[in-house]
């Protein structure tokens, strides 16, 4: 696999992580991006639509007290089609007061990490556990998971992707239904749903902006986020 540019590299804040003997000129050399294919016209426009529908049902929601202190509803971002689909935790301030997910300084982050194998945000899909900001960014309690769970299942349901990569420890166990903590988690393979979609769990991307020496993981995950986008491109017909 080629080596990410030394500008996305930079990005992310981890310089080190080119290998020592790489000729210069691949140093250099930016990410290729991930060609995934496409789907039909047939299929997208449904998908946007029935997106947009879950959407004005998650913001007329009263089925927890996090709706009480919201600013927006924050439901998701992206590509209606995409083949891979990043779920987070919850909001954040900067995300009820936007109504988007991973903005801010972890965003920003997510789309360097994400550059930095050739793929964009635009690439993707985006979407947290819970679709509310819980008090002081506390992790969302169980009965609030529980009243999103089905927002996120028909989210899953529209997109359709290939891949599901749960960024954080509470993404992780609730998609997995576990109380493993992430550590015992990150490595190793996962199946999601009646379709047995894959699942790739990592750190979010807040992780590492607390924790900066501790990026050299975000790599190891990347490049596996990599090595199985790929694999689903090349098997498409």
């Amino acid at each position: 696999m080629p080596h990410p540019s030394r500008a996305h590299l930079d990005a992310i804040g981890i310089p080190v992580w080119v290998r020592r003997g790489v000729a210069r000129a691949a140093r250099r050399a930016e990410a290729p991006r991930i060609e995934v294919p496409r789907a039909t016209a047939a299929i997208t426009v449904p998908a946007a639509q029935v997106l947009e529908t879950i959407d004005a049902q998650v913001r007329d929601c009263r089925k927890c007290g996090l709706h009480r202190e919201r600013t927006h509803t924050v439901f998701g971002v992206g590509r209606p089609d995409a083949a891979c689909m990043f779920i987070g935790e919850a909001p954040g301030a900067e995300e009820d007061a936007r109504g988007e997910p991973f903005v801010g300084r972890a965003g920003k982050l997510l789309d360097a990490m994400l550059a930095a194998i050739g793929l964009g945000r635009g690439d993707v899909y985006i979407a947290n556990i819970v679709k509310c900001r819980p008090p002081r960014n506390r992790d969302p309690h169980t009965d609030e998971i529980t009243a999103c769970s089905g927002y996120l299942k028909r989210q899953i349901e529209a997109v359709s992707p290939r891949l599901l990569v749960a960024a954080g420890r509470v993404a992780a166990q609730s998609l997995l239904s576990t109380t493993k903590p992430i550590g015992q988690l990150r490595g190793r393979s996962f199946r999601y749903g009646e379709d047995r979609l894959p699942v790739l769990v990592m750190y979010h991307p807040a992780y590492f902006l607390r924790s900066p020496l501790e990026k050299r993981k975000a790599w190891d995950d990347l490049v596996r986020l990599r090595s199985m986008l790929s694999d689903h491109a090349a098997s498409a017909p």
